[in-house]
């Protein structure tokens, strides 16, 4: 099983990115998808998350009318559209996959974002 974030780096804040995960390995439909963000010292906190078939999703408070998470299963993505970034957005962000009918979930190995002018 493979999952790989990419698309962080370094924005100004109200710039915008836009992070994609790409999974392998597992039926991706069958599988719920979630963001995570991190930072030194905090613990790990959930962004935003999609169900298997994309048709339910849920924005934390934090970054709500900001981001956006969606799903490509034909092409086995997932993504988050960050827009109106501040200098509190950055983090470590982790794509997670967890099954549908079970308790199996797989993280990605992160991508860092930096929102700084």
């Amino acid at each position: 099983v493979s999952v790989v974030e990419s698309g962080g780096g370094l924005v100004e804040p109200g710039g915008s990115l836009t992070l994609t995960c790409k999974c392998s390995g597992v039926p991706f439909d069958e599988y719920h998808a979630s963001w995570h963000r991190q930072t030194p010292g905090k613990e790990r906190e959930l962004v935003a998350f999609i169900t298997g078939d994309g048709n339910n999703a849920r924005i934390v408070d934090a970054v709500k009318g900001r981001f956006t998470i969606s799903r490509d299963n034909d092409r086995d993505l997932v993504s988050l559209e960050m827009n109106s970034l501040k200098p509190e957005d950055t983090a470590v962000y982790y794509c997670k996959i967890q099954g549908m009918s079970s308790n199996t979930e797989f993280w990605g190995q992160g991508t860092p974002v930096t929102v700084s002018s």
